[in-house]
């Protein structure tokens, strides 16, 4: 398959790009669930682990709750990661593609596509965020996803599931901008022809990963606290932070930081080595012409369309093309020759002087003038 086939069926990029993010998604969230599961019992407000670290955290879970109590509740990640991270990548790259055609400035499209991806994957993925939060907490009552969705619907509603979208937003809205921003940033330092490079993809997704998620783990602490309800109902983003900062004061919203991180660096880094493996491997291209992305370091903006560039001459008439070959007058060998003139792209019809003028139609014409379809070459018959 040429590149040139590819760029052009839209829709069948768009459905690698979604195919190849369902992958990298639901490889990222079953890789890195033991650790996603420390990091949300680390965030608890619960005073029997508040002082534990990310080894003893894990340890006591191990020995107290079972050997797979770290991973329980990763059927609803990857029932909500798969479709959640197909839009999530379709949408970026769809977006991203649009903006070209809106604004040339890289960071107004970075920051504008990631925040269209994160509203659509978020609308998708805060149900299976609350089924699988509720069942990493302290003691959680819930031994399967069934059983915890019947629960949350049938003691707090459909509202429960929702609960935290907006918090959600609030706090994956900078994420998703910081993320998109600093992975697009490596690849332009590292990798600016956008070549499938997999150490490129691993170091720019570990980077994104880890800033995006030190800058936002306050809001994740309060959006962990709306999602499990631990400490009884809680029904805003506001009435959250009051509760964080009474039970454990100003270093309460920052509470698993150091796990937030561990876990975001190699989840994203798998997510966009994968995402950039199958994106990559499902085209059908050669190595050599494959890129990344339609877009670079230096021209993200619309495809430059072949203009055919002429020479211009000194005539005032724009309406005649120039010739291209370089003439001199047979009259004057001694002629200096001119200056090369400044190319300029050739011109449309709408562009062209209005100076230019058809023949003139001569309607006198006498019928004894017109030939007859014998003498055209026709038959008389």
């Amino acid at each position: 398959m040429n590149i040139d086939d590819y760029e052009s069926l839209p829709t069948t990029s768009v459905a690698i790009n979604m195919t190849a993010g369902a992958i990298a998604g639901v490889l990222e969230h079953i890789v890195m669930y033991p650790m996603d599961s420390v990091k949300t019992r680390m965030q608890s407000l619960s005073p029997k682990t508040a002082k534990y670290n990310i080894t003893a955290t894990f340890k006591n879970m191990v020995k107290k709750e079972g050997l797979l109590r770290p991973i329980r509740g990763v059927t609803a990640v990857v029932a909500g990661a798969g479709p959640a991270h197909a839009l999530y990548f379709g949408s970026y790259e769809l977006s991203k593609e649009f903006m070209t055609k809106v604004t040339k400035n890289n960071h107004i499209n970075y920051v504008s596509s990631g925040v269209v991806a994160t509203l659509i994957h978020d609308a998708v993925s805060n149900p299976a965020e609350v089924i699988k939060q509720r069942m990493q907490m302290y003691n959680s009552p819930y031994r399967s996803v069934v059983a915890c969705l019947r629960g949350v619907y049938q003691t707090e509603g459909l509202r429960a599931f929702y609960r935290s979208y907006s918090t959600q937003l609030v706090m994956n809205i900078p994420n998703q901008t910081i993320h998109f921003s600093t992975y697009e940033l490596f690849q332009n330092m590292l990798n600016q022809e956008r070549k499938y490079n997999p150490p490129v993809h691993v170091i720019a997704g570990g980077a994104a990963g880890a800033c995006a998620a030190a800058v936002t783990t306050p809001l994740d602490v309060v959006k962990t606290l709306l999602n499990t309800q631990e400490t009884g109902l809680v029904k805003g983003m506001i009435e959250a932070m009051k509760k964080i900062y009474i039970m454990a004061g100003p270093k309460g919203f920052f509470k698993g930081l150091s796990a937030r991180v561990l876990y975001s660096m190699p989840a994203t880094a798998i997510c966009w080595s994968t995402y950039e493996f199958f994106k990559f491997y499902l085209c059908g291209i050669e190595r050599e012409q494959y890129k990344s992305s339609i877009v670079g370091k230096s021209t993200l903006q619309p495809r430059d369309k072949g203009y055919v560039v002429l020479s211009t001459t000194s005539n005032d008439d724009d309406s005649k093309l120039p010739d291209t070959k370089e003439t001199t007058s047979p009259q004057s060998p001694t002629s200096i020759q001119q200056p090369p003139v400044p190319s300029r792209p050739i011109k449309t019809v709408c562009e062209l002087s209005t100076s230019v003028t058809a023949p003139p139609l001569n309607l006198n014409t006498r019928h004894s003038d017109v030939k007859s379809p014998f003498e055209r070459g026709f038959p008389t018959t």
